[in-house]
C-alpha cells in the first residue's frame, strides 16, 4: 500500500513538471508574460534576418577580403556604366572620387569642403565611416541587381574606391582584419558631429512642438478629393511626369473605380481585371525594371529616346533578335560613351516583350 502511494505521488510530480513545462514553452512562443497570449518571441534566426546593417564600430561586418585589382575588375564590369572608370561619373551620377588631399587624410576633415569654389562635393569628400561605403554597396549596389555582390566583391569594391582617393595603396587588400586601420584614414572621419539631440535616445531635439504632444484624444484625419468636372481641367496628369526616374499620377481622363458602371459584381470585377492586366503589360515592365532611369518616351536622358530607338531600327530585319542580345548584355558605343549595363535579370519573354514594344509601341 505505502509503496503504491509513493508511486502515485511520484506520476504526479512528474505530470506536474511537464505541465509547467508546457506552459512555460506556450507562453515562450505564444506571448510574453506581461501579455500573454499576444504575439511570440523573436527566434535568433528572425533576429538575424532584419539585423544586417554594417556599424561604424564594424558589428554585422562579415569575414571577407579583396584586393584593389579585384576590385577595378568588378569595378569596370559592373560599376564603370554609371560612376565612370575613375568614379567621375557621368552626366546623370555624382562624383565617387575627387576633392579630398593627401593632409585631409591626416587631419581626418576635408578642407574642399569649405571651399565654396569646390564644383561638386563627392562620396569621399563626405562619408565619414568606412562601413557606410561598405555597407552601402553590399545592400544596394548594383543598380540592376542589388544584393548580388558577395562580402569579397564589396570588400575589392571599397578597396578600389579608397585607392582612387589615395587613402589606400593600389596593391591593398582590404579585409574585415584591417577595416578598423584604414577608418583612421578616411578624410572627413572627423567631419560627422554627435553634438545633436538625435544621436542619444535621451537626447534633446532641435526644434519642440507644442501641439498634441501629450493625452492626445482627438483623431484628425486629413484626405483629399478632386471633383469630376475639374479631374482633367489641366490634361492627363499621368502624361505630365518627369523624363527620368518613377512614373507618378493617374489616368485622369478617367473617372475613379467607384464611379465606373456597375460599383458591384461584374462592373468591378471587370475594371479590377482590366487593372491587373494593365500593370502586366510592356509599358508597366518598363517602368518597373528602372528602364525609365536612363530611358525617356521623346527624348535623349542617359540613353537614347524610345522614339530614337524605334526610328533607327525600323525596318531592319534582325531589329526585334540584336536589341534582345543588347539588353541581355548590355553594350556601348551606338549612342554615345555611356554605355549600357547589361539587363541579364530579365528572362527572354520579358526581353521579347520589352524590346518589341520598343520597336513597334505594342
Amino acid at each position: 500500500m505505502f509503496k503504491s502511494v509513493n508511486f502515485i505521488a511520484r506520476l504526479s510530480v512528474l505530470s506536474l513538471a511537464v505541465l509547467t513545462a508546457q506552459v512555460s514553452f506556450a507562453q515562450s512562443t505564444q506571448g510574453s508574460t506581461k501579455f500573454p497570449g499576444i504575439g511570440r518571441n523573436a527566434t535568433p534566426a528572425e533576429v538575424m534576418a532584419w539585423d544586417i546593417d554594417v556599424r561604424p564600430d564594424f558589428k554585422g561586418l562579415p569575414k571577407g577580403s579583396g584586393s584593389v585589382q579585384q576590385g577595378q575588375v568588378i569595378w569596370e564590369a559592373k560599376c564603370a556604366s554609371c560612376h565612370g572608370v575613375f568614379g567621375e561619373s557621368n552626366e546623370i551620377f555624382t562624383p565617387i572620387a575627387g576633392g579630398t588631399t593627401v593632409d585631409d587624410v591626416k587631419a581626418g576633415r576635408v578642407a574642399s569642403l569649405a571651399d565654396r569654389k569646390q564644383p561638386q562635393r563627392t562620396t569621399l569628400m563626405k562619408v565619414p565611416t568606412v562601413s557606410t561605403l561598405w555597407d552601402y554597396i553590399y545592400r544596394a549596389m548594383p543598380w540592376n541587381a542589388p544584393r548580388s555582390l558577395t562580402p569579397d566583391d564589396t570588400y575589392a569594391l571599397v578597396a578600389f574606391i579608397l585607392s582612387l582617393g589615395e587613402i589606400v595603396p593600389d596593391d591593398f587588400v582590404l579585409s574585415n582584419a584591417n577595416i578598423a586601420d584604414v577608418q583612421k584614414r578616411m578624410p572627413n572621419r572627423n567631419g560627422m558631429t554627435r553634438n545633436h539631440g538625435f544621436w542619444s535616445v535621451n537626447g534633446k531635439p532641435d526644434v519642440n512642438g507644442s501641439s498634441c504632444m501629450t493625452n492626445c484624444v482627438k483623431f484628425v484625419q486629413v484626405g483629399s478629393t478632386l471633383p469630376d468636372f475639374a479631374r482633367n481641367a489641366h490634361g492627363n496628369i499621368a502624361e505630365q511626369n518627369r523624363l527620368y526616374g518613377p512614373y507618378r499620377g493617374s489616368d485622369s481622363t478617367k473617372p475613379p473605380l467607384d464611379k465606373l458602371p456597375g460599383t458591384s459584381g461584374e462592373g468591378l470585377a471587370h475594371a479590377a481585371d482590366t487593372h491587373a492586366a494593365s500593370t502586366k503589360g510592356p509599358a508597366a515592365l518598363f517602368k518597373n525594371e528602372n528602364c525609365s532611369a536612363c530611358h525617356a518616351p521623346n527624348a535623349k536622358l542617359v540613353g537614347p529616346s524610345i522614339a530614337d530607338i524605334a526610328a533607327k531600327y525600323k525596318g531592319q530585319s534582325g531589329a526585334q533578335d540584336k536589341l534582345m542580345a543588347k539588353v541581355k548584355n548590355g553594350g556601348s558605343g551606338v549612342w554615345g560613351a555611356i554605355p549600357m549595363p547589361p539587363q541579364s535579370q530579365l528572362s527572354d519573354e520579358d526581353r521579347a516583350t520589352l524590346v518589341r514594344w520598343v520597336l513597334t509601341g505594342q
